[in-house]
């Protein structure tokens, strides 16, 4: 039987690799079909939405699955399986009102029908199994402020908090809150994470892990387009998984991938210019999309008084600060592609972001704080070491050389990537590189690294700032509904963490993508999300 199973597999991939490779005796060929083709470099663990944590697992469940709202790419709150919502007065109970036609993807599990419609209790079933210690989803922070949920009818599922929080909303898009049916994940157990059943544009086909994965087009899907055509319009969706990057570049310029996202020093300079624009050479096969990403790229200083290092003076972070030039870091090692942080630590994308005064280039003032730091410390050769991993060493180490012109030492150690987030977490580097990419898009997701009760390991502060005033701007701005009235607290408390420097903003990056010229509907977006559903190819 095992050996009659693995023969009846063999034969049904190798039709698919047929299918997909464009073989013409009795498949139909490639031509024929509108396939996009991605290659997932960094792999996919799981397609099941409780598990959707990297950028590969959340691109690879984006397609699959829905759930309440959704975000377009301006960020903004639209429905999606709930068609509309009522927010009461006190900011604390929501009201989802959900659409009678979307259904789960047909499947022998329910029924002769194959399928059925979803339901408020689905809702319900899905955020209980978010909440279940024994799943252990890295998503079930999202309801730590969340009372109580339940389905009050078929069509009605109702939210309460414990307290007002504005950016609610932002935190039910993501793919962690998408809605699974009961019977499939009761049938397949921890397998469904290879099995996934569930509403989206597309439908689960097949998956070689490590392979390749493909996703066939969901007929039954509920979302049209303008001319009321229904949506997706793509026949499938294929993904490899190249391990090497810089093999991904080839494998797009050959033709065999319909886009690819981000820079590799390994073909940076082959594809794009100094001026971060698309060398002419690839002009006739490719095109270039870029765009603000909620990324905030920085160097972090654990402020500790107990600690005896020379960054728990003020002075010395402010020289820092002062002392290298982003605009030029930018312009040479990343070939344009990112934004100078000389604004703080909310980057660009976000309403909240406006253009804050931080710290730009002045070698003069980095060298005139490092003199208080000397006459108030009598350190007259500080040094400190800036802890990296070996994306990022060419960046440490042009910040190291500008720094040793102003007077100050500074050594880069390389860290493997899991290390350095370990140590990071457990307060044992003075200096570190990290990065913040935005969970929901609201500025308080950035500043809720610095305040007091979220110190890591508990929490994302890991600077261990802590400040009286922040912390009450910071709970304050829980109370505030009116956006521009909270956006307001949100720049005095970033205000705060530039006057105190426990960071140093390098940039803010940006989403970057090339795709084949007859790919049409591919978008940006600040989150840097991958939705397929409008996405054409001619």
């Amino acid at each position: 039987m095992v050996l009659k199973n693995r023969y009846c597999f063999i034969i049904a991939f190798t039709g698919l690799l047929l299918i997909f490779s464009g073989c013409k005796p009795k498949y139909k060929p490639l031509d024929n079909l509108k396939v996009f083709r991605y290659n997932e470099h960094s792999n996919i663990s799981s397609l099941d939405p409780a598990f959707s944590k990297t950028i590969a697992n959340i691109w690879g469940v984006s397609q699959l699955f829905n759930g309440l709202i959704q975000l377009d790419d301006s960020l903004l709150v639209r429905p999606d399986i709930a068609k509309n919502w009522i927010i009461s007065n006190d900011g604390k109970t929501y009201t989802f009102n959900l659409r009678n036609d979307v259904f789960f993807h047909k499947h022998k599990l329910f029924g002769k029908d194959s399928s059925r419609f979803v339901v408020a209790q689905d809702f319900e079933y899905s955020f209980n199994r978010l909440n279940d210690p024994k799943v252990a989803s890295p998503g079930g922070w999202i309801l730590q402020n969340v009372a109580s949920f339940k389905a009050l009818n078929d069509s009605v599922f109702q939210i309460q908090l414990t307290k007002a929080f504005p950016p609610f909303l932002g935190l039910l898009a993501m793919k962690y809150c998408s809605v699974v049916p009961k019977e499939a994940v009761n049938y397949f157990g921890d397998a469904f994470r290879s099995n996934p059943i569930g509403t989206g544009p597309f439908k689960f086909k097949l998956w070689v892990e490590n392979t390749k994965l493909v996703y066939l087009k969901n007929k039954h899907y509920y979302e049209l387009d303008s001319t009321g055509k229904h949506l997706p319009y793509l026949d499938a969706v294929a993904i490899t998984f190249l391990p090497d990057k810089q093999s991904e570049f080839l494998q797009l310029i050959q033709g065999n991938l319909d886009f690819i996202t981000g820079l590799d020093p390994s073909y940076k300079d082959d594809i794009i210019d100094f001026n971060g624009q698309l060398n002419p050479q690839y002009a006739q096969q490719l095109y270039m999309l870029s765009g603000a990403y909620l990324n905030t790229e920085y160097l972090g200083f654990l402020l500790d008084e107990n600690k005896n290092n020379p960054i728990q003076n003020i002075w010395l972070r402010k020289a820092v600060n002062y002392g290298f030039d982003r605009k030029k870091m930018i312009r040479f090692l990343r070939n344009g592609i990112g934004t100078p942080a000389v604004n703080g630590i909310i980057p660009k994308g976000l309403p909240a972001f406006n253009n804050i005064k931080g710290y730009a280039y002045n070698p003069e003032k980095a060298k005139k704080y490092l003199k208080k730091y000397t006459l108030e410390t009598g350190d007259a050769n500080p040094k400190i070491a800036i802890n990296t991993d070996a994306n990022y060493l060419d960046l440490c180490e042009y910040i190291q050389r500008e720094l040793q012109k102003i007077g100050l030492e500074v050594t880069v150690d390389v860290n493997p990537p899991a290390t350095l987030r370990q140590a990071k977490a457990n307060g044992k580097l003075p200096v570190f590189r990290a990065s913040w990419i935005a969970d929901y898009p609201d500025s308080e997701n950035y500043l809720s690294l610095f305040y007091s009760k979220n110190f890591a390991p508990n929490g994302p502060n890991y600077t261990h700032f802590k400040n009286a005033e922040f912390d009450v701007l910071y709970e304050k701005s829980f109370d505030i509904v009116v956006l521009k009235e909270r956006y307001k607290l949100y720049q005095k408390m970033d205000s705060l963490i530039i006057a105190n420097a426990p960071i140093v903003p390098l940039y803010y990056d940006q989403v970057v993508r090339f795709a084949q010229k007859n790919v049409t509907g591919l978008k940006v977006n600040p989150i840097n999300a991958l939705q397929l559903k409008w996405v054409q190819k001619n």
